[in-house]
């Protein structure tokens, strides 16, 4: 394991990487805006599970082909682009519920199995996430550790632990604004329209990821 300031700053990295917004955000944030915060940790802790297998699958070298064979990181990542393609579509044409405005105490009837299963399959299905890992853990990895799969392994189980902080303080301020701004609350019908043409912003820009391994 790295040295005490050096965990620290993997820690550090780790939550200013959490903090920049993307999918994962998005994803947190329209969730806990619609239906509260328990719903917006959901989505995070399904996003968060994404991540652990791509943290186990690099600990066993499956990052490591995706980096070096065109073929498989071209399949994954039309796989992920179309995943990413498909939510957006159906956010962007949805139709909107009735507003009701979320508390704790009687929050909107959400299925939040499925609010954890598109979380988890959206990191899943996205190789830049995968490549992720394998470009930034073995940065803080000793080149003599006798055991580096492990020390991923374990820097990767703390990268991810390290984000629930940032990604439930994502879900807790979106669903306050939600229950106590009447811009927010008006323009709620438009969230699903806004977040899917996000989504497939984000779908095509992985679509036109080339493999950063090859020339």
């Amino acid at each position: 394991m790295p040295d005490l300031p050096q965990l620290l700053l993997f820690m550090a990295a780790g939550w200013l990487l959490n903090l920049t917004p993307g999918p994962d955000v998005l994803y947190i944030v329209s969730n806990a805006l619609k239906s509260g915060a328990r719903a917006g940790m959901v989505a995070a802790l399904g996003i968060v599970s994404g991540c652990f297998v791509h943290v186990f699958a690099a600990a066993v070298g499956v990052s490591a082909l995706l980096t070096t064979s065109a073929a498989a990181f071209t399949a994954l990542k039309w796989v992920g682009a179309a995943y990413l393609l498909w939510m957006g579509v159906r956010m962007l044409f949805s139709q909107s519920a009735p507003l009701v405005i979320p508390t704790e105490a009687a929050a909107p009837e959400v299925d939040l199995w499925r609010v954890f299963r598109r979380g988890f399959l959206t990191n899943v299905l996205n190789p830049k996430v995968a490549l992720f890992f394998l470009a930034f853990v073995p940065q803080f990895i000793a080149p003599d550790a006798t055991n580096k799969a492990l020390v991923f392994l374990l820097l990767g189980l703390i990268f991810n632990l390290n984000s629930l902080p940032i990604n439930f303080g994502y879900a807790w301020l979106a669903a306050w604004f939600a229950r106590r701004v009447n811009v927010v609350q008006r323009g709620m019908r438009w969230l699903d329209r806004a977040a899917g043409a996000l989504f497939i912003g984000f779908g095509l820009k992985l679509a036109m990821t080339d493999n950063p391994a090859q020339p």
